[in-house]
């Protein structure tokens, strides 16, 4: 068994926000593998999550995000089952981050679930026309296919996206945490995005990048 070393220790914990006694018993139970010892503490939170997931959340809070220069607006709804917790200080900072979230990789549903089975065959079809000009085997085109599909959904479902806060951790994952750690369920239930002049031809900029920069990571 690998040794584990209180800088192990205290990495997985910097990553992970969870106890020191639960990073070293992941670390040993993963052999030090820090990327397995995530997911095993990931794991553990989620179950733990998923003991509220069925529990009534209607309070909560709508909350907005106005883009730098009012080019981009954002209005989400995240729900929790208190007012006493709507209020509370970690609840309140990921309402924030998951509104600047939207506004800079502008995904198109909260969940997978909510994606029109249409809307998924349409996408595979142009997907799966351009593959087949490669001139590969049918079953390495359907491989392609099939990951260019969930390359896609990550892109277009918010809790499937990588945070921008820190892309080690999916929207999802911080929900989970954020559950396990306050003790109530929480959810995102829905959001509308604006965009100045959308649908409208103009000039293209890297607003994930520059809600990045406004945000203070780079």
């Amino acid at each position: 068994m690998a040794e584990i070393s209180a800088a192990m220790i205290k990495d997985l914990r910097e990553r992970t926000a969870a106890g020191m006694a639960d990073c070293k018993k992941a670390l040993q139970e993963c052999d030090g593998d820090m990327e397995k010892a995530i997911d095993y503490l990931r794991k553990k939170g989620l179950a733990k999550a998923a003991k509220k997931a069925g529990r009534e959340a209607t309070e909560g809070a709508v909350v907005s995000y106005i883009h730098a220069g009012g080019r981009i607006g954002v209005l989400v709804e995240i729900n929790c089952e208190t007012d006493f917790v709507a209020r509370n200080e970690d609840f309140v900072a990921f309402t924030r981050d998951v509104a600047m979230q939207i506004a800079a990789m502008s995904p198109q549903f909260v969940r997978s679930d909510e994606v029109d089975q249409a809307v998924v065959e349409r996408e595979r079809e142009v997907l799966l026309a351009k593959a087949k000009e490669s001139g590969k085997p049918e079953a390495v085109v359907a491989k392609m296919v099939d990951g260019q599909i969930s390359k896609w959904m990550k892109e277009i479902c918010l809790l499937d996206q990588s945070w921008v806060k820190n892309p080690d951790k999916t929207i999802d994952q911080v929900q989970q945490e954020l559950v396990a750690k306050i003790g109530e369920n929480i959810r995102i239930r829905r959001f509308v995005r604006f965009e100045l002049g959308e649908g409208l031809e103009k000039k293209k900029d890297d607003f994930a990048a520059e809600v990045a920069k406004q945000a203070g990571l780079s």
